[in-house]
């Protein structure tokens, strides 16, 4: 089993206010480390529902909550977390947790792409099962395309430079060949690797991570029951603009925003685990009658009313599901069709 160190579980679990008999929903369950401390919280009636894509990353929540009776995993992507949930015959839960950072497991293994320090095969997919790879990406683009995926997704401001390099350098087959072109295009001036940003604005496009997760969050906060809890860990920039605005958005009408500044970890955290120092923890609760509730908001970005029935015991087991997540076969279309809507220059030469 690999250790595996949560990102502020003491902030986590104080955001979340545990219910000892509530549902809780561990949407990017990872490798189960703030799922492990939410059961050591949760009563016999409490009940537990981790979700990833990533396949490694479940058979390691599987060997470390297995024997739970408390416990369901399931595969998805947290887009897909109401499906996910009404399969299992949940419509209400009273917490959801979304820690959207990559985890140790994904950087380390061998095969997986994620890392510029590596000589894997560009893939970065968190399901490697289905889309597009990083591959596909950097070697069937046009050099505008990648230019605005680095600009737009790694906030790189010389990524023209950047995309000229890689389509005069192409095909480009593994993590080192990219890491290489990318330091020759921009070469390093600090500790931080030239790669790094063009590595992660690959990631989120190959991904999807920002496209889905304003229509994820609303669908976490359909699924509280009123005076439930959402907590999300962002960790850069894009992510935290998104968490902050939706929440800005649905505060004083569906939520009551607890942390009115991200809450980040303490100095002993980062020094004990490094990788916590870009972490932003947001919290926020479901007003007791709240727009959405009514079925009038218009705050919210899908129709259809709220259902404010309480919530259903479950009788769960530890299980994984592995059926194919019919969210997952949108990302074999053209990956770069969602840059239309973005309106970025592709940085600056």
């Amino acid at each position: 089993m690999i250790r595996h160190v949560p990102v502020m579980p003491g902030e986590v679990l104080e955001c979340l206010g545990i219910d000892p008999s509530g549902i809780y929903v561990d949407a990017t369950v990872g490798l189960g480390g703030h799922a492990a401390r939410i059961l050591e919280h949760l009563g016999p009636e409490g009940r537990l529902v981790g979700i990833d894509q990533d396949d490694e990353a479940l058979a390691e929540a599987v060997s470390k909550l297995a024997g739970d009776f408390r416990v369901t995993i399931l595969k998805g992507n947290f887009s897909e977390m109401r499906s996910l949930l009404a399969s299992c015959g949940i419509d209400k839960v009273n917490g959801v947790l979304m820690d959207l950072g990559v985890s140790s497991l994904q950087l380390r293994a061998t095969g997986r792409g994620f890392s510029f320090a590596s000589n894997d095969p560009l893939d970065m997919r968190m399901d490697k099962t289905s889309g597009a790879t990083a591959a596909d990406v950097i070697n069937h683009s046009s050099e505008k395309d990648i230019a605005d995926i680095i600009f737009n997704y790694g906030e790189e401001h010389r990524s023209r430079r950047i995309a000229r390099a890689i389509v005069r350098s192409r095909p480009l087959a593994t993590c080192a060949d990219l890491a290489k072109v990318v330091e020759s295009a921009v070469p390093r001036t600090g500790r931080t690797h030239p790669a790094t940003r063009t590595f992660q604005a690959l990631r989120i496009a190959v991904n999807r991570e920002l496209e889905v997760l304003p229509a994820a969050i609303d669908d976490a906060v359909r699924l509280l029951v009123p005076g439930g809890r959402i907590c999300v860990i962002s960790y850069h920039s894009l992510e935290d603009r998104i968490v902050k605005n939706r929440f800005r958005e649905l505060g004083g009408t569906v939520l009551d925003i607890i942390t009115r500044k991200p809450l980040a970890p303490s100095r002993q955290e980062v020094i004990a685990n490094p990788p916590s120092r870009s972490a932003k923890l947001r919290a926020a609760q479901k007003m007791e009658q709240s727009a959405i509730d009514s079925g009038h908001s218009s705050h919210m970005r899908k129709g259809g009313k709220y259902n404010a029935q309480g919530k259903k015991k479950q009788e769960f087991g530890t299980r994984l599901s592995c059926e194919a997540n019919s969210g997952s076969a949108s990302g074999s279309r053209r990956l770069l069709s969602h840059l239309d809507s973005h309106e970025g220059d592709g940085g600056e030469v």
